[in-house]
């Protein structure tokens, strides 16, 4: 890998954060950017990478941050910005596509969400919507679609690890849905792992860990990882998506807005409907891994700072 440069968007979000750090790692060279340089301040690889300061909406900036990268990674979510963000991240999506191909980018990757097969919640509409976008574009394109990321700094992980530390919770009854889970490793395997696909293969691919369980199953799981007791659900027939993302602020670590949209897609099954990801990539050196494994290094992870 030495010798390849890589763009990395949304490089001070968790994902994209830990994302850099491995590809710095790796040997890769690193370009980021970001409209405030300032946010990069405490990450230990911001000596180690280009930055780029400018906006992700401006063509101009973004191929500037474009031109000689080898392969980019798409990060960007701007949900927690603005109630605007669907439209905002399809603009984004369709001036990273322009960019990249200007520049002759080999290849995109993004990390999308889990589809499934009902009606979808704003939430995950966009996220499709945007893995649309870069698929349309001439640049092939891997879109990774994960669900819920055990992983210190990621919103969802840090939301179910408030939610541990109350006593009891009012839920509804879509806690029982299914979800399938992903370590923050496993993803960065992925997203590493892609930069290096055929350039025929342009497509979406499912990722997950080994173990689909409910959501009040892992809230569970969750706690037993801490050595603490299970928070009692108290389950109740209807809790519109806005009323649960009202109930989860009190804890949540993330605006609201945020909050709302990662609540709402809870209505759904989020689990892989195919794995042909196994086909073109190898697997995590040790397999995919468990959620209990997960739950582990993540909260050794948030020991450390790491």
């Amino acid at each position: 890998m030495t010798g390849r440069t890589a763009l990395v968007t949304g490089a001070s979000g968790a994902i994209g954060s830990h994302l850099t750090a491995r590809l710095v790692d790796l040997g890769w060279r690193v370009r980021v950017l970001t409209r405030d340089a300032d946010r990069l301040a405490a990450f230990p690889w911001l000596e180690d990478v280009d930055v780029v300061v400018g906006d992700a909406t401006s063509l101009d900036d973004m191929t500037r941050a474009a031109d000689g990268v080898d392969v980019a990674w798409f990060l960007i979510h701007s949900m927690s910005g603005s109630l605007d963000y669907a439209e905002r991240d399809r603009e984004i999506a369709r001036v990273f596509a322009r960019s990249c191909a200007t520049a002759d980018v080999s290849r995109i990757v993004y990390l999308g969400g889990l589809l499934p097969d009902d009606e979808l919640s704003e939430h995950l509409d966009s996220r499709r919507d945007v893995g649309a976008v870069l698929l349309d574009g001439p640049v092939p394109t891997a879109v990774l679609q994960a669900g819920i990321v055990l992983g210190p700094g990621s919103v969802s992980y840090e939301l179910l690890q408030r939610a541990t530390e109350l006593p009891v919770l009012v839920v509804p009854r879509w806690v029982d849905h299914l979800v399938q889970p992903i370590g923050l490793d496993d993803a960065l395997h992925y997203l590493v792992a892609a930069a290096d696909l055929p350039a025929d293969v342009s497509r979406a691919f499912d990722v997950g860990g080994s173990d689909v369980l409910t959501y009040a199953e892992l809230m569970a799981a969750a706690a037993r990882a801490r050595g603490r007791r299970a928070p009692r659900l108290l389950r109740v027939p209807v809790l519109l998506p806005a009323t649960a993302a009202a109930v989860a602020g009190v804890v949540a670590p993330a605006p609201t807005t945020l909050v709302a949209a990662l609540v709402e897609s809870l209505q759904h099954d989020m689990v892989c409907r195919e794995r042909d990801i196994i086909e073109h990539l190898p697997a995590p050196p040790a397999g995919p891994t468990s959620v209990s494994d997960a739950l582990s290094t993540a909260l050794a992870a948030g020991r450390s700072g790491h």
